[in-house]
């Protein structure tokens, strides 16, 4: 039986995500199944990846759908025609049953199942392919398989992956060679789920909000594959590397056992380290620094539930900038409680931050199964009947995005350390010159100012 297995991300900005989800897909399958995994970003040409689907024949195509829309307030641009238009390439030139999954596709799966007019779905982690698999070669009851959704089965079951959990990657994959040639970057992950409840995230939903953690020793033999393999640069993908103080320092020494030499950087929530943490990170080969601040306005971080005050982004900040890291901070702005005070400490703390490149987003983007979906439900910003997978944007009564945009962008004042929106105007200029002159990893640090 052929499965052909495709990312359907195309996005470039800041830098191309490897699809690190379908190598554990990959992974779950055993050999009875003839498996290839497709990355749309190294098919720039239709007619090149029709040819690939006829060529192939997929017995079953799964489609991994990771980005919704591009989650910029004034500028947005939804997917989802994209995806249709993949689903009918697929359809064209195969016989293929479609099946849907990935974290977009975890967040809104009804919708997609109807938008897209998908055979199956699967909710939550991939590895439960396999059971789907099985389970249609068999002839038995699918409806019994946790977060497998069908045209007519709606009641969904949202529940963490139990069973094993394996990496099948591909060091001559095509895929593989895309991301080595273009930024020299790959991916890993060291755990899933997340502890946080941060109020507009959808992490806990889709991996649960218990950590479930990979050996270190596991971890370092995979970094070191990436690396025998040619990659230049690992990130690691978990929501927060530093959720687990402990773990996170025992991946780092893992990581000098092994001798993985390539750098490698991380999301971080800016909460207090302890001594010499960010140092010791730095001697294992850690390079930059991503810290999901969001706000620097306590006010704000309460009512996004965030598990940091104001003062610790100072303090975490400090100790990344002493261990000679490249940092970066990235600003949710707009959530409840913000108004035109709120956004004016922010910004004014933010030159206290210095040595930094800073993201900005204007707006927050409303998820199910999220507390700020409650919150703009009881505020009557959305209804409970309402399709929000058209992207919908939450609005703090006490400042418009627009006043949002004009205060930043004043402050910013031409800074290219400063990215607005999505980002996309400058880095677009900027980063993707230097990956064609050969430059790797995330590159944002050139921007630091």
């Amino acid at each position: 039986m052929k499965i052909l297995l495709i990312s359907a991300n195309t996005l470039r900005i800041p830098y191309p995500v490897y699809p690190l989800g379908l190598d554990y897909v990959a992974g779950s399958l055993d050999s009875r199944y003839q498996v290839k995994i497709v990355d749309l970003n190294d098919f720039s040409h239709p007619e090149t990846l029709e040819a690939m689907i006829k060529e192939f024949s997929p017995d079953f195509a799964g489609i991994s759908i990771r980005n919704i829309d591009n989650t910029d307030v004034l500028n947005c641009r939804s997917f989802l025609p994209e995806y249709q238009n993949l689903i009918r390439q697929v359809k064209t030139n195969s016989q293929a049953k479609i099946i849907l999954g990935g974290s977009g596709f975890t967040i809104f799966p009804v919708e997609f199942m109807q938008a897209l007019d998908a055979d199956y779905g699967i909710v939550g982690e991939g590895e439960r392919l396999a059971q789907l698999l099985d389970a249609l070669e068999k002839k038995t009851d699918i409806k019994k398989i946790l977060g497998v959704v069908t045209k007519e089965k709606t009641n969904i079951v949202y529940e963490p992956y139990s069973g094993a959990i394996n990496r099948h990657f591909d060091p001559a994959g095509r895929h593989t060679n895309f991301y080595l040639s273009y930024g020299g970057m790959l991916n890993l992950q060291t755990k899933r789920g997340c502890p946080f409840q941060c109020s507009y995230c959808t992490y806990p939903h889709i991996e649960g909000s218990r950590m479930r953690f990979y050996p270190p020793q596991e971890i370092a033999k995979n970094a070191r594959e990436l690396q025998d393999a040619g990659a230049k640069y690992i990130f690691i993908i978990d929501s927060a590397f530093n959720a687990s103080y402990d773990h996170s320092r025992e991946v780092a020494e893992a990581f000098v056992k092994a001798k993985v030499s390539i750098p490698w950087g991380c999301f971080f929530v800016p909460t207090v380290p302890p001594a010499d943490y960010f140092k010791r990170l730095a001697e294992a080969g850690l390079t930059h620094v991503e810290f999901g601040t969001e706000s620097l306005s306590d006010t704000v971080l309460t009512n996004l539930h965030k598990p940091f005050k104001s003062e610790n982004v100072f303090i975490a900040h400090k100790n990344a900038l002493d261990a000679g890291l490249h940092v970066a901070h990235y600003f949710l702005l707009g959530g409840p409680g913000e108004n035109k005070q709120t956004l004016q400490n922010t910004l004014a703390g933010i030159d206290s931050l210095g040595k930094a490149v800073f993201f900005f987003f204007c707006g927050v983007r409303i998820y199910p199964h999220t507390a700020l979906y409650e919150i703009a439900l009881r505020e009557g910003q959305i209804t409970a009947d309402e399709n929000i997978l058209p992207p919908v944007f939450y609005r703090s009564p006490g400042i418009s995005v627009e006043e949002i945009m004009k205060m930043v962008e004043n402050k910013a004042n031409g800074r290219v350390n400063w990215l607005i929106g999505a980002g996309e105007a400058k880095a677009t200029r900027i980063l993707p010159k230097l990956y064609r002159r050969g430059f790797t990893g995330p590159l944002w640090e050139y921007l630091i100012q």
